[in-house]
């Protein structure tokens, strides 16, 4: 056999992503290095991970992270954000190790993490598909940005006392001008999130929708809007005060007047391991403590 003939086998690696505040992460951390290493797995992290766990593993890089077997993610819901938002699109799977509060997307428990590895490597998994927005923002100078979205993409004032006019078209066609206090732009997996506290509705998350929910607004118009997943939001600032956007949580441009942004359904869904089905109903009751009458 040649050189040339022999069959190249390259080492599957996972990518380890965790919450640097919770005591437990690091300790799950190093079981899951521990684990992977001895089933001939490369764990790698990115060097904040590697920092704040104490973990001794490669640095990853960004072919690393899109062409990953598994991300495994260790804290709360803000864990899975940041591993989503981390995977930019990139079709690599996560498994949710929650070591923070009852949340909604991390679904494993410490004790499990050694059976649920070894289940997924296995093939005994499903794997849900949540939708995420495409955010694509354009400015006054033409330039453009993107980001992507698993909760919501934040429209609101950045000064205090004041309203901001947004103007909102669908498909092209003018829907209305909000005057509020912003606009959220949100998915089903969001609407637990700050959609929810804004008085949205309650989605669950295996429906393909888009929610827009005035932040509020100082209008007779009050009410959310259900979109369908092949809708398109655009919105434009009115008028001469500035608004912030946040995407999921965290701010990444200012927009002053006449500059727009889009948001679509992304053909690139988050995509989580499942180890079991997951009753949507059944987490949103324990998390709000809701009794059986």
């Amino acid at each position: 056999m040649t050189a040339s003939s022999r069959k190249v086998i390259v080492a599957k690696k996972v990518v380890i992503v965790g919450h640097s505040e919770r005591p437990e992460a690091p300790v799950v951390a190093h079981q899951a290095v521990e684990w992977l290493r001895n089933h001939g797995y490369v764990p790698v992290a990115q060097a904040v991970d590697i920092q704040s766990l104490g973990l001794d593993v490669d640095l990853c890089t960004e072919t690393d992270i899109a062409s990953a077997e598994l991300v495994l993610s260790i804290g709360g819901d803000g864990t899975m954000l940041r591993s989503v938002t981390m995977l930019n699109g990139a079709a690599v799977p996560v498994l949710g190790i929650n070591v923070g509060l009852l949340g909604y997307l991390a679904e494993v428990e410490p004790e499990n993490l050694v059976p649920s590895l070894e289940r997924f490597f296995a093939g005994d998994y499903e794997i849900e598909k949540r939708l995420v927005i495409d955010v694509d923002v354009v400015k006054n100078d033409g330039s453009r940005s993107q980001w992507r979205a698993l909760n919501e993409a934040s429209f609101e004032k950045e000064r205090t006392g004041q309203t901001v006019r947004l103007a909102v078209s669908i498909d092209g066609a003018r829907f209305t001008i909000f005057q509020a206090d912003g606009l959220l732009v949100a998915t089903p997996t969001g609407s637990t999130a700050y959609s929810l506290s804004a008085r949205g509705p309650v989605v669950s998350p295996t429906l393909e929708a888009m929610l827009l929910t005035p932040l509020a607004p100082h209008m007779l118009f009050d009410r959310s809007l259900v979109l369908g997943p092949t809708e398109t939001i655009r919105i434009d600032v009115d008028g001469s005060r500035s608004v912030g956007l946040a995407i999921d949580g965290q701010e990444v441009a200012s927009l002053e007047g006449g500059e727009s942004v889009t948001c679509s359904a992304s053909d690139r869904p988050a995509l989580f391991v499942r180890m079991q089905p997951q009753r949507f109903h059944q987490i949103l009751k324990a998390k709000f403590g809701l009794a059986d009458r």
